[in-house]
């Protein structure tokens, strides 16, 4: 008796799967062609992102070969390429791209140009850190002779600080819009400063020297 009510048991488990199947399978299999599309998809989007990642990297190194080795109409085709970066990169290369973009306009004399790109760096939030603090202190290197000497002072001023990579500029900088200003004291202390820092670049120690040198201390 017990293995009769086990296959009648059995009979019952196996009429209700039938009857699931018969009343969810069709949901059931649309739901397995949506995971198995899903997955396809985010393969083929992956593959899409990696390709466009690496045209932008191929544009861009093009542009900095161009913008280093050519002038006039070179140039101007760096430009292009680098705006061309700018818009359709990531972070990382829209920074890059929109701060060589700057160097080139400054170079040409496009100063206002320049500065706009130097302030969209810097005012990037998802950009690097570290390079939204370079366009400040580009932006503030670029308005030292010209520019409004608080706002300067207000932008170096968190450069300046000795937990800043940028520091050894910003303080040479800060130094000469303290020159500009008539405070040759002030001037004179951080010059001092910076041409002994044996921490600062080379480049910015022989500056300094010099610049020591020429207001007589």
């Amino acid at each position: 008796m017990p293995d009769i009510f086990d296959e009648v048991e059995e009979d019952l488990r196996a009429e209700r799967a039938r009857a699931l199947l018969t009343r969810y399978g069709g949901a059931l299999i649309g739901a397995a062609v949506l995971v198995v599309a899903a997955a396809g998809g985010w393969r083929v989007w992956q593959w899409y992102d990696s390709k466009q990642v690496a045209v932008i990297a191929d544009t861009y190194l093009a542009a900095s070969q161009t913008a280093d080795t050519q002038k006039g109409p070179g140039r101007d085709a760096a430009l292009a390429q680098f705006a061309e970066v700018a818009a359709k990169g990531r972070s990382g290369y829209r920074s890059l791209a929109r701060l060589r973009e700057a160097g080139l306009k400054a170079d040409a004399g496009d100063l206002a140009g320049a500065s706009a790109l130097w302030d969209a760096v810097a005012g990037d939030g998802a950009a690097d850190p570290l390079l939204r603090d370079l366009a400040s202190l580009q932006w503030a290197i670029h308005q030292v002779d010209s520019g409004d000497p608080a706002q300067v002072a207000a932008r170096l001023a968190p450069l300046a600080l000795p937990t800043s990579p940028w520091h050894p500029l910003a303080e040479e900088a800060q130094a000469l819009l303290d020159l500009r200003q008539g405070k040759t004291a002030a001037a004179r202390a951080t010059l001092t400063t910076l041409a002994q820092d044996m921490m600062a670049p080379r480049g910015v120690r022989q500056r300094a020297a010099g610049l020591l040198e020429r207001i007589g201390a």
